[in-house]
């Protein structure tokens, strides 16, 4: 139906007019929410088949699987039609084109990521660490960043935190304090996480953020729906992995400022998990990435029940707004319904709070920005009817779909490289270690110098240039010289950015997956990354 839709807008529902959703100010953000049952996911779905229609990609979680039906068409129902009617329009079945995926590889294809690109800020949220372990797992990354071991998968982490562990009283004196039996705790919590799936996980082929942003050959946008039923028996890695998408989306993009229409657009469903019990350290960066990611071109969108689910600092960016009926049945409950109903523009012709408990399925309290970026007074609307069928598809037309994918085959295969655990097994026995960066060796016994890189060209002089600035081929034991301890801490503070874009223009000039895992490990480990400023 995408005639329905006019020249930059998306058509959403109607009351007394028809309400709109304006693409060029979709990148502003936005919440769905609603109580269980009253019509978030269809709202959800029709936002979808809009922004595909437009030809903007869609990234969005599907919990219980009825978001899926996206990829086939819809049933001329007697409801629908009739409600189609009723807005002006005649009801036309479509589908939309999907990408499926899933993080352990069964219903879409395989999503992975390394270690290292999730970074220790991340890691420590998904092993549910406290303030001390994460101490420790910053250590071990940074121990791996200066020694050149490329931290992939889960065996390549437990290697170094066995070195750490039988180094932790040399490594105590220059990092801090390292107890074996903190870096024993973090192993139990890998084994956790192994028997979540992690393992399936973190490890490579990594994921290419472009395979998320593609259009059809009538210039549709897909819509990638990650099958996230199994996944939400782990909700820490559900919402830590969807974290992790979102600040790879910020630091990767290129800044586009406010475009006709958005890059992507990311919904982000059951949106409690992601602040439920998380450090104020976290909800900062939060708050700091939703707020940055707009001048990238992605809108995102929360999906939750109560607008009070969601911090008030990423609330306020929340745009355009959908808001399905709440019920109370506590005096708690009706606080939550008046306290929902203050975070719309009031409009003079509605009780917005008693409004929001008398709505019915398929209606919900509406407003979205207008052209001057400010929100439109809040309407009660009735939620058109979606082109796409309503509900799960098949098996079989699942694997119908993965087949026919524009990505097939790119990532079904995991990829076991030389890394960590390799480089130290061989060193255990004697033999050279791969070096897949040309980086630093292990350390070696105190007052012995570390081993001159093997490889020269421009690694070796890259290796050269930041041991000599940051002190880390000096003597084992040595401190910091003066001179090397001032450039560290002010380059740290004042190159994050030039620095990001040095190594990430370092990556591509050396092509392949090396290149990019020395870019990433310098910008993210030893000069600092965009969660760990």
């Amino acid at each position: 139906m995408a005639g329905i839709d006019p020249d930059g807008q998306i058509f959403v529902g109607k009351g007394e007019k028809a309400e709109y959703l304006t693409l060029k100010l979709a990148n502003r953000h936005g919440l769905v929410t609603g109580a269980t049952g009253t019509g978030k996911t269809v709202s959800l779905q029709i936002l979808a088949e809009g922004f595909s229609n437009a030809g903007v990609p869609v990234f969005a979680a599907d919990i219980k699987g009825d978001l899926s039906g996206i990829a086939e068409a819809g049933e001329a129902k007697e409801a629908f039609v009739t409600r189609a009617k009723s807005m002006g329009f005649d009801y036309q079945p479509d589908r939309f084109p999907v990408v499926f995926w899933d993080l352990f590889g069964e219903q879409g294809h395989p999503i992975r990521a390394t270690i290292s690109e999730m970074g220790p800020l991340l890691l420590a949220r998904l092993l549910d660490l406290n303030d001390v372990q994460e101490g420790v797992l910053n250590i071990v990354f940074r121990i791996a960043d200066e020694q050149g071991l490329l931290l992939l998968d889960l065996k390549d982490l437990r290697a170094v935190l066995s070195l750490v562990a039988d180094n932790a009283a040399e490594l105590t004196t220059q990092y801090g304090n390292v107890s074996k039996a903190t870096v024993g705790t973090i192993q139990r919590q890998l084994l956790v996480l192994e028997n979540q799936g992690g393992t399936k996980f973190f490890s490579e082929p990594a994921l290419q953020l472009a395979d998320f942003m593609k259009t059809d050959r009538d210039g549709r946008g897909y819509v990638n729906i990650l099958a996230a039923d199994k996944l939400m028996e782990s909700p820490r890695l559900y919402a830590t992995f969807l974290l992790w998408l979102l600040s790879e989306l910020f630091e990767q993009l290129p800044e586009v400022g406010d475009p006709d229409k958005p890059k992507l657009v990311f919904f982000f469903d059951e949106a409690h998990l992601l602040f439920t019990d998380a450090p104020k350290a976290l909800l900062d960066k939060i708050e700091q990435v939703v707020r940055l990611v707009r001048s990238k071109g992605i809108g995102v969108y929360f999906v939750t029940q109560n607008p009070l689910d969601v911090p008030d600092k990423v609330l306020a960016q929340m745009g355009n707004r959908v808001q399905h009926a709440l019920r109370a049945f506590t005096p708690r409950d009706q606080k939550a319904v008046r306290a929902a109903a203050e975070t719309f523009r009031p409009n003079p012709k509605l009780d917005t709070a008693k409004v929001i408990m008398e709505l019915g399925k398929g209606e919900a309290l509406v407003s979205f920005l207008e052209g001057n970026g400010v929100p439109s007074l809040v309407e009660r609307a009735m939620i058109r009817p979606p082109s796409a069928r309503l509900g799960v598809i098949t098996p079989d037309e699942r694997k119908t779909i993965i087949q026919a994918s524009p990505i097939k085959g790119k990532y079904d295969n995991a990829v076991d490289s030389d890394s960590a655990y390799e480089m130290l097994q061989a060193r255990a026995k004697g033999q050279a270690a791969p070096a897949p960066n040309q980086g630093q060796g292990l350390p070696q016994a105190p007052g012995q110098p570390q081993e001159a890189p093997t490889g020269g060209g421009l690694l070796g002089g890259l290796g050269g240039l930041i041991g000599g600035i940051f002190g880390t081929n000096r003597p084992r034991g040595q401190k910091l010289s003066t001179t090397q301890y001032v450039a560290r801490e002010v380059t740290r503070s004042i190159t994050n950015r030039v620095a990001g874009q040095i190594a990430a223009d370092l990556g591509k000039s050396l092509g392949g997956r090396t290149g990019s895992t020395i870019g990433r490990a310098i910008v993210r480990g030893t000069l600092g990354g965009m969660l760990r400023r």
